[in-house]
């Protein structure tokens, strides 16, 4: 079995870089003694030759055929602004040193020897996007970042200085039958470890899990269920039991630890898929045909995966955590939350989740922040299972450093809207701010007296005021979990304080909001109607990578928006933002239409003065859709 596991089962993914920094994210069959080789762009005069030690290459062992490095390189000398360099790791396995690009020679660029990226912390171009589900029905929009890097591979200029994915990296609430039955392959194949959890549940077991003929397809009847902090609503309905996970799609929820690094294995890396075999026995009679339309889909997205993972490699990858990289609704309500983390078998599969996103997502954005969970890591993961997994899930319950900006020009700040919530004290089924007032209050120290800002933000902070109304409407008679109530102006207290931060007088002049979420794209320009000033922000919502709302509903919604909130409707004073003067770029070619449903990657461009933004969604065939200035205000 272990021969034919490769040496590397993914990456490298180039996480944070600076010009004395170096961090990337690598996982190995076992533990090897690792070295770092960085060249000039020639790929011949080598500039670094460096033996990493266990500070510099922490190696957590998540299975016995499984180890995840993460590597954070500090450097003695300062790298260059706007400058190619080459790179390369050296694996030595005690009998023979093995070089990363030899291994993987399908990651590297035509003509190039090595893996290569630019440090550029003068933005002038980014790629952002989130919400990439493997098996919703369209390309994926990582394929487009492949393709600009593989036409500038030579040239560091062309670049764009990073890659932000705001959220729904994976969908932990909403996976395939043919991704679930990987998965299981994969735990077997790399042996990642089992897993234990206390409870009245119908399992208690990752081994009585994977056996119970509900584990495919039928998930959600095994999944934990709660009468704690029901709406009034729900109880007059006699609903008296009501499952913690509100997705409707939960019916392959991922449960255990094991699950969730698998996922993160098979969604980054096409090395997998190459050893699991799709044609299952385990699919009852009643699932087959959904299985079958699955599996093509996710052919696809496996077919895919070569170029997305080269381009992972040769620019810097920053992420976010939404609702469903954790699941559906994540600490939506205070009520939710109480029915949540009451419960110890949904607080496991939370607490999974969140595991799997500081070793797989969130540690790469800012090493430094995670020292103390790091150097505890070993009780955690002593090499041959799962050790003390209820006290690291407190752990990591109580860490508070998720949120993280980059030193760049334009300074990007990136928001953590999903563990810091303003409850609601009035109501338990309201929904939650998505910042409360300490860290909102944060934000407006950092962004004060800053010329400009790039703030990234999961969700939009300036909606589409018609889908707003109808979450209000959910929210008033009770069912926010319904219609997905989760908005910026959804709480009043976050609202207002988050909309006086952009009226304050030393808000940035120029501000860039990226978001996304909504599965659909848009660009405001937002003004404020009654202060003298020429600050503008810009939102600019790309989503999603792979998802995209359901066409026809869109297009009823988006009409309806057109109508009942045109420029001069009353309707508009009825809304928190009454204040301030939305103008909307329209996609090209459309001339009504101001929403575009189309799966891609967003591409945002600024000028040397950042006083002129534009914005393109890249989508399959090289097709860009820009969106364009016009007078259209509401």
């Amino acid at each position: 079995m272990v021969a034919e596991i490769p040496m590397v089962i993914a990456g490298p993914i180039i996480r944070h870089v600076s010009q004395s920094q170096l961090t990337f994210w690598l996982v190995t069959n076992k533990s090897y003694s690792l070295s770092f080789k960085l060249y000039n762009d020639d790929e011949v005069t080598l500039l670094n030759d460096i033996s990493l030690s266990s500070q510099s290459a922490q190696q957590i062992t998540i299975g016995e055929h499984a180890v995840i490095n993460l590597i954070s390189i500090p450097l003695n000398s300062t790298l260059k602004k706007n400058t190619l360099y080459a790179y390369d790791f050296i694996l030595d396995d005690g009998q023979k040193k093995h070089s990363l690009a030899n291994l993987l020679p399908e990651l590297r660029y035509p003509s190039h020897n090595f893996f290569n990226f630019a440090i550029k912390p003068d933005i002038q171009q980014i790629f952002h996007g989130s919400c990439r589900k493997p098996h919703f029905e369209s390309p994926d929009g990582l394929v487009q970042v492949d393709n600009v890097l593989n036409e500038n591979s030579n040239n560091a200029t062309s670049r764009p200085s990073m890659l932000i994915m705001s959220g729904d990296q994976i969908y932990a609430d909403d996976v395939a039958g043919p991704t679930l039955v990987a998965i299981h392959q994969v735990i077997k194949l790399l042996g990642l470890f089992d897993e234990k959890w206390t409870g009245d549940n119908i399992t208690n077991s990752s081994d009585e899990l994977f056996k119970h003929p509900f584990c495919y397809y039928q998930r959600d009847a095994l999944l934990p269920k709660s009468t704690v902090n029901q709406s009034f609503l729900r109880k007059i309905l006699s609903m008296s039991q009501q499952p913690v996970f509100t997705s409707d799609t939960a019916k392959n929820h991922l449960v255990t630890l094991a699950e969730v690094f698998a996922m993160y294995l098979l969604v980054w890396s096409p090395t997998l898929w190459r050893l699991v075999n799709l044609h299952s026995n385990s699919i009852t009679s009643g699932f087959q045909a959904q299985y079958r339309k699955e599996t093509k889909i996710i052919n696809s997205f496996v077919n895919d995966l070569p170029k997305v993972s080269r381009a992972l490699a040769h620019i810097p990858v920053y992420m976010i955590f939404d609702d469903h990289d954790i699941t559906d609704d994540w600490n939506l309500t205070r009520g939710w939350e109480e029915a949540a983390y009451a419960n110890p078998f949904s607080k496991r599969i939370i607490g999974n989740t969140l595991v799997g996103y500081w070793l797989c997502q969130g540690w790469g954005n800012a090493p430094e922040k995670f020292t103390g969970l790091n150097s505890d890591a070993h009780q955690y993961f002593p090499g041959t299972r799962y050790a003390q997994q209820d006290k690291l899930i407190d752990e990591i319950f109580a860490f508070h450093q998720w949120h993280f900006s980059l030193a760049t020009q334009p300074k990007i700040i990136v928001l953590d809207t999903r563990t810091q919530r303003w409850r609601s004290e009035s109501s338990s089924s309201k929904p939650s701010g998505l910042m409360d007032w300490e860290a909102l209050s944060e934000l407006q120290q950092e962004i004060i007296n800053q010329t400009e800002v790039i703030l990234v933000s999961a969700a939009p902070i300036y909606g589409v005021k018609m889908i707003e109304t109808i979450q209000r409407i959910f929210t008033f008679i009770g069912l926010p979990l319904i219609v997905d109530a989760e908005n910026w102006m959804a709480h009043s207290g976050t609202a207002n304080v988050m909309l006086n931060i952009f009226r304050h007088h030393k808000t940035p002049p120029h501000f860039i909001i990226l978001s996304g979420d909504v599965h659909y794209s848009f660009f405001y320009e937002v003004t404020h109607r009654f202060r003298r000033s020429d600050s503008i922000i810009f939102q600019i919502t790309s989503s999603g990578i792979k998802n995209q709302f359901p066409a026809g509903i869109l297009k009823w919604l988006e009409r309806l928006n057109r109508y009942l909130y045109a420029t001069y409707s009353p309707l508009n004073w009825f809304t928190k933002r009454r204040r301030m003067k939305i103008k909307v770029r329209k996609p090209e070619p459309s001339e009504k239409n101001t929403l575009v449903n189309q799966s891609g990657i967003g591409l945002i461009t600024l000028t040397k003065d950042k006083d002129i933004v534009k914005a393109e969604l890249l989508t399959h065939d090289h097709k860009r859709i820009l969106f364009h200035s016009n007078d259209k205000n509401s």
